[in-house]
């Protein structure tokens, strides 16, 4: 069987980061460049806080916990919305921040 890699790490059959611990800035980086996009300092808040909340509760959060948590972050000037997600990561708003993030695909059912 061959598996597919990115920055060095496995990625299961879908395209995902097979394990969450072998996730680094540079896995992320490198998804995000397959992916057209060029992370900022706005993707990164979405990204940390993802894999933060992964970490202590073992499945990620909902977009509508995301813009609670990280829209004064993501737009400072105006209240968030889930269109602010969707512009940073146009190819699925939320799943496409977790794909970079590292998270498991099968937890993205919620986005």
């Amino acid at each position: 069987m061959i598996t597919q890699q990115v920055a060095g790490r496995d990625l299961n059959t879908k395209g995902h980061l097979a394990h969450f611990d072998h996730w680094d800035e540079d896995v992320a980086l490198a998804l995000a460049a397959e992916e057209g996009l060029t992370l900022n300092a706005r993707h990164w808040c979405v990204i940390n806080f993802l894999r933060d909340y992964y970490g202590a509760h073992e499945m990620p959060p909902t977009p509508r916990v995301v813009l609670k948590a990280v829209g004064h972050l993501i737009s400072p000037h105006v209240p968030c919305t889930r269109r602010h997600l969707e512009f940073l990561f146009p190819d699925g708003g939320c799943k496409q921040a977790c794909h970079i993030a590292g998270l498991p695909d099968y937890y993205c059912h919620g986005c």
